[in-house]
């Protein structure tokens, strides 16, 4: 169809390309919302779930932990396992974003701006 424009059939295609990766983008956007990962601590006496974009969503912390003498070891636990789920919501989001641009063509290893 834009065969006799040159370089324009090639712009077209560029365009188009870039429309529907920016549309799986936003479609795995919304799928990281619902992807869930659990990081834990203490030998999963504290664990905290995540969705892939980081965000906490639950924290389950074992009674057996709470005394009093301990709080700071409590906190510890917590903190790590917060950290633990935010690392792997960062890999699972990594790991999904590679399948995205492995389907799109696009080189491995390209930073994107997104």
């Amino acid at each position: 169809m834009l065969k006799g424009l040159g370089n324009l059939g090639d712009m077209a295609g560029m365009m188009k390309k870039a429309k529907e990766m920016q549309d799986k983008m936003g479609q795995m956007q919304d799928d990281l919302q619902n992807i869930e990962v659990t990081g834990e601590s203490g030998a999963g006496l504290v664990k905290a779930k995540a969705n892939a974009k980081g965000t906490l969503t639950a924290l389950d912390i074992d009674p057996s932990i709470f005394h009093p003498d301990e709080k700071e070891v409590v906190e510890d636990l917590i903190l790590a396992a917060i950290k633990d789920a935010q690392t792997k919501a960062t890999e699972k989001a990594a790991s999904e974003m590679s399948k995205l641009t492995e389907e799109m063509g696009i080189p491995a290893g390209m930073k994107l701006p997104f």
